[in-house]
This record gives structure tokens, C-alpha cells and sequence, in this order.
């Protein structure tokens, strides 16, 4: 079965951090000249969790169970967590003293639907794509309508 492959671009900003935040994704449907760019702002998050937020959100775009995907991503907190394995020993350990618990569920969800592997690119290193991902979080935290994070452990009195 030839399963069509997806490069994923991710990003996350968040000015003040925490503060205003977005998001920016650039999928690539590759060998096809298919391409679709998605963004979100927040009101009141951390970079961290629109990092990880942008992944989970392109995750959820596959349509097609096991879809073969590769998703660059600046972030290292994403992509060592992943790939060196330790969101697999916090889960098991609950995610006891771990912050951004309802992402990285939410994330563990959609990535056993897929086949997916991360790799990590240096930020604001002229890399196209991350630099198209950067712009979309940094226009989308800026936006006049911002969502409410509702996961955000900061100060509760600073989400509404």
C-alpha cells in the first residue's frame, strides 16, 4: 500500500511568554505540488504550549489513519520529548510534575494514529518553511480575536 507522506512545519510563539501566543503550521503533501498553511493566536499561553499546540492541531488535519509524516519543528522541549522517548516514561509515570499534561495527552492521542517522525531545525536560520511558520504564530498572536487557552496553569484571573 503506497502511503502518501506529509512534511509538517511547525511553530509557536508567544510574546512575553506567557502572553499573547500563537501558532503557525505549514503542511506539504510530498511529490504533489499540495500545500496548506494554518494558524491560531491565544490570549494568554506560553511558547512551549503553542509549539507543541501546532503539532497536535497539524496532527489532526491528517485525514487518513497511519499517514506517514515527518514534522520539523524548532523546538527542542517537542522534538527531544518525542524522539528521545520521554513523554512515553511520563505517561506512564502520569505526567507527575510535568507541565502542559492536557497537551501532551491530546498529542499522544494523535500520534499513534500516524507514523510519525521528528526532526529538529535550527529557528530563524533562513529555513523557508520554519520562517513561513514563524510569521503565521507571531500574525496570529497579534490577531484582534484571540481563543482563551484554557489549559494554561498560569493565573487563572489572566485567561478571561
Amino acid at each position: 500500500m503506497n502511503n502518501p507522506q506529509v512534511h509538517i512545519y511547525t511553530d509557536g510563539a508567544a510574546r512575553g511568554n506567557p502572553g499573547p501566543g500563537g501558532y503557525g503550521i505549514v503542511m506539504e503533501w510530498v511529490g504533489k505540488p499540495y500545500r496548506k498553511e494554518f494558524s491560531q493566536g491565544y490570549k494568554h499561553t506560553t511558547n512551549n504550549r503553542m509549539e507543541l499546540l501546532a503539532v497536535i492541531e497539524a496532527l489532526k488535519k491528517l485525514k487518513n489513519p497511519d499517514t506517514s509524516a515527518i514534522v520539523f519543528t524548532d523546538s527542542k522541549y517537542v522534538a527531544d520529548a518525542v524522539e528521545k522517548r520521554w513523554v512515553f516514561n511520563w505517561e506512564k509515570k502520569g505526567f507527575k510534575d510535568r507541565k502542559n499534561v492536557d497537551l501532551w495527552i491530546d498529542f499522544l492521542k494523535e500520534y499513534r494514529k500516524h507514523n510519525v517522525r521528528f526532526q529538529w531545525i535550527k529557528g530563524h536560520n533562513e529555513h523557508p518553511q520554519n520562517e513561513r511558520c514563524d510569521q503565521l504564530a507571531v500574525a496570529a498572536s497579534k490577531a484582534k480575536s484571540l481563543l482563551i487557552d484554557t489549559g494554561f496553569e498560569g493565573d487563572p484571573k489572566s485567561l478571561f
